[in-house]
């Protein structure tokens, strides 16, 4: 491989630059076909380039495969969770359970759960890495609020953490997905989740 110098001394690779441009577009096909309702097996390179409007070269010079491409993707569908309040249980769950509502709402972010899900005997590998790209970090905070809790004294000593942690998200996730009239009625559904789970989850 060449390199040249530059004027600051620096040393750059020779070729082509990436542009960051072209990337943006191909990870937003690769996104919108997915989000319409293409799964990892009808997704292909060629229709990613037609839709991202760049030749397949052009992708593979940056992935070596559409796996790769595919948690690249999804990854840049989960943004860091908001700072958490810190000041209560109740606080950081709300923040925390806003997020995945707004996130939920999104159908481009409804293929992360599907992929992980849906996919994993078709797809194992590529289930795997999202699930380590993209949900393993959520679980992290998530299971930090609730050890937290429970070394506070606000939650229950016995608490079982896995099926406190699926209880949190489940809801939020099945309330976004089927909400009703009478549920968009409520002013902050996160708000109204915490406290009905809490009532459950709470240190007598």
């Amino acid at each position: 491989m060449t390199t040249h110098g530059t004027a600051e001394g620096t040393v750059r690779t020779a070729g082509r630059p990436r542009s960051a441009k072209a990337e943006r577009a191909i990870i937003e096909a690769a996104l919108d076909l997915m989000g319409e309702g293409m799964t990892v097996s009808e997704l292909t390179i060629e229709a990613i380039a037609t839709r991202a409007g760049v030749g397949k070269t052009t992708i593979y010079r940056r992935w070596s495969n559409k796996e790769d491409l595919v948690v690249d993707a999804l990854a840049t569908l989960k943004a860091p969770i908001p700072p958490l309040p810190g000041t209560s249980v109740r606080d950081d769950l709300v923040v925390y359970l806003r997020t995945v509502q707004r996130e939920a709402a999104d159908p481009r972010n409804r293929c992360v759960m599907n992929i992980a899900m849906s996919e994993s005997d078709r797809h194992p590998r590529l289930a795997a890495r999202v699930r380590e790209v993209t949900i393993e970090p959520r679980r992290a905070v998530l299971r930090g609020v609730l050890s937290r809790g429970m070394a506070t004294g606000e939650l229950r000593p016995d608490l079982h953490l896995e099926i406190a942690m699926a209880s949190v998200v489940g809801t939020m996730m099945w309330y976004t997905k089927w909400l009703t009239e009478q549920d968009a009625a409520l002013d902050d559904i996160a708000e109204t989740v915490t406290d009905e789970l809490l009532v459950g989850l709470r240190a007598a």
